[in-house]
Parts: structure tokens; sequence; C-alpha cells
């Protein structure tokens, strides 16, 4: 695949044309691509690895994480949110981002690290969505860099919010032999906007936390995420 082409099917997948199409080329190159393939005779230097956009996309997604988070959980303390930041930012959660996004496919890789599964590789593919962040920073992107990490964000919440349930489940059924008891003490709003509000509940009747949400599941996903906060 020429370059062209590789860069203009990846901006066409981004809905997003860069004004430095380099940018977008430099955070696509391993530092193995660069490595076999030297500046040509008479040439000042010759391609440049991601390493450098890594470094800053790595500021700018640990700073709008944050920026979300602390917008979206306002009565959290300042140890819930820095949890929720390390469940997001993490190599595991990008590297799943970078391969939804298909950036594997579109990686400039020495033959070597290409033989060897460079495009599937976790490290990797995490690197490369903080160059690609980053080089969407510099060209002015800011809507596009935004949008992509609050995708990320909704989806690394879901997926935690889901572990929280069965996380308390297990500290349970080890305590005392039985699951966790949710209870809808609580339901407002329209039809179309519904709130409710639940409690959750040990095997003595304890109540362990409450949560709240637009549907039953979320509610009970939230209650069982404060009752393993207050185990902390």
């Amino acid at each position: 695949m020429k370059k062209e082409s590789s860069i203009e099917a990846l901006e066409k997948l981004l809905d997003y044309s860069f004004q430095q199409p380099e940018l977008l080329l430099q955070a696509l190159t391993h530092k193995s691509y660069v490595n076999e393939n030297p500046p040509r005779k008479g040439a000042a230097d010759g391609p440049a690895d991601n390493e450098r956009l890594e470094f800053l996309g790595d500021a700018v997604l640990e700073l709008k994480v944050s920026e979300m988070l602390y917008a979206r959980f306002p009565d959290q303390p300042e140890g819930e949110l820095s949890r929720r930041r390390s469940g997001i930012v993490n190599t595991g959660a990008l590297a799943r981002f970078s391969e939804d996004l298909g950036l594997g496919a579109f990686l400039r890789l020495g033959r070597g690290e290409s033989r060897q599964g460079g495009r599937r590789r976790v490290s990797l593919l995490a690197d490369t969505f903080e160059a690609l962040l980053a080089a969407l920073h510099l060209d002015g992107a800011g809507e596009m860099v935004d949008k992509l990490i609050a995708d990320l964000v909704g989806r690394e919440l879901e997926s935690n919010c889901t572990d929280h349930k069965s996380q308390l489940q297990e500290y349970l059924q080890e305590e005392c032999g039985r699951p966790p008891v949710y209870k809808l003490v609580d339901r407002r709003g329209a039809d179309h906007q519904p709130l409710f509000f639940i409690e959750v509940y040990d095997c003595s009747g304890n109540l362990l936390g409450r949560g709240r949400g637009s549907s039953r599941k979320i509610a009970e996903q939230k209650a069982a995420g404060e009752a393993l906060l207050r185990r902390q």
C-alpha cells in the first residue's frame, strides 16, 4: 500500500483531513521502520518515528481524561477519580481502542517487526493511539481529539461498571455465600427520561451502597461501585 493511499484511507476513516499530513505519517511510523530505512545518500535525514508524538499524546490523553472525569463525577473524591483514570489510561484499554479504529493496518513497521505480529502487539497499538492523538492535537484538530477520547472514556466506564457488579458478587460469595441484593427504592421522571434509584445490601441486610441512573442496570452498577469504594 502506498503512503498516500494509506494516509487518505485513514483520514477517511477518521473523517478528518490533516493540514500537515506528515504528522499523521510520523504517528504511524514505528522505530523498526526507521531502523530499516536510513536516510538516502545525500538526504539530510530519514523518516521520523512516532516516539516523540507518543510522549506528547500521553500527556494530552491524561489531561483530557482527567477533565472529563472531573466534570462527569462532581461528587467523587480524588482517590476515586484517580482509580477511574487508571482504568482508562492503561495499555490494554488503549490497545483495544486502537484495534477498533483499525490502526494496526496503517502502521509502518520494519519487516521483522511485521513478521512477528507487530500490527497486533498490545504495547505498539497503545503507543500508536497516543501518537495519533498528538498528531491531531498539533494539527489543530481539538474537536477530533475530544471525540476520540470521549469515546474511549465512555466505553471503558461502561465496561468498568459491569466489572463492579461482578467484583462485588465475588466478594460477597466468599464472605457469606450469597450474592448482593439490589432494591429499587425510587423511580422519578417521565417515561421517556426516567431516573432509577437503587440500594444494594449484603446477606445480613446491611446497606452497602446507593446508585442512580437512566436505567435500572446503570443504577445497580453505580451502587456496586460505591459499595466497592467503601470497602477500600
